[in-house]
């Protein structure tokens, strides 16, 4: 088998680059999106007898369930009611409970950077600008109200603006060429193995 497969590396290379290639045009036509990260310190605040790393963890197991409350309708409701900052709306409007979820946790992510207690997170939109609106006010309702969903042992803390990304982030070109190379190397080989097989046994 591993014979045969090398004898027609070439044929299966070549097939693999035919599959990356159309996996790169293909993603051209798939709406465009820009991205722009920001970060967010998550403080625990000092309690009598509690050593330092002690905080710190603590602070990085806060941040990663505020990381998960962020996906919930009662975050996405504060930052879209909110009057204090400017961003488009209108791709929001007319979804029903289920796309606003899907497309909320789709364009909103969030993670946490272990060791630091920082909280990274990224925005996907249709423009620079609107990513960075969008990752501001984000970044900001969590600052100023995220305690809301944690006491008042903890505090949070913008400290990085949002960064826009220079090329669209979605769809990722390079990614799906590397799967459309994977999925035309995988065929070929298949295809090779059976053509061979057939000719072997006549049938």
């Amino acid at each position: 088998m591993f014979h045969t497969l090398e004898k027609h590396a070439k044929l299966i290379l070549t097939w693999g680059l035919v599959f990356a290639v159309l996996s790169a045009v293909a993603s051209l036509f798939f709406p465009k999106q820009y991205s722009a990260t920001s970060q967010a310190l998550i403080i625990s605040r000092d309690r009598a007898g509690v050593d330092p790393y002690t905080q710190a963890r603590s602070a990085e197991r806060i941040g990663a369930n505020l990381a998960q409350v962020m996906k919930t309708t009662d975050f996405y409701n504060k930052t879209m009611s909110s009057n204090g900052y400017s961003f488009d709306r209108e791709p929001w409007k007319n979804l029903n409970d289920r796309e606003q979820r899907k497309k909320w946790t789709k364009d909103v992510q969030a993670t946490m950077v272990y060791g630091a207690s920082l909280m990274n997170i990224t925005v996907y939109s249709y423009s620079q600008n609107e990513a960075v609106n969008l990752a501001n006010a984000i970044t900001q309702i969590l600052a100023a109200q995220g305690w809301e969903y944690l006491g008042g042992d903890v505090a949070i803390k913008a400290v990085s603006i949002p960064l826009a990304s220079r090329w669209f982030a979605r769809p990722n070109i390079f990614i799906n060429s590397a799967v459309g190379l994977l999925v035309g190397v995988l065929i070929s080989s298949l295809w090779v193995l059976r053509y061979k097989r057939r000719r072997l046994f006549g049938n």
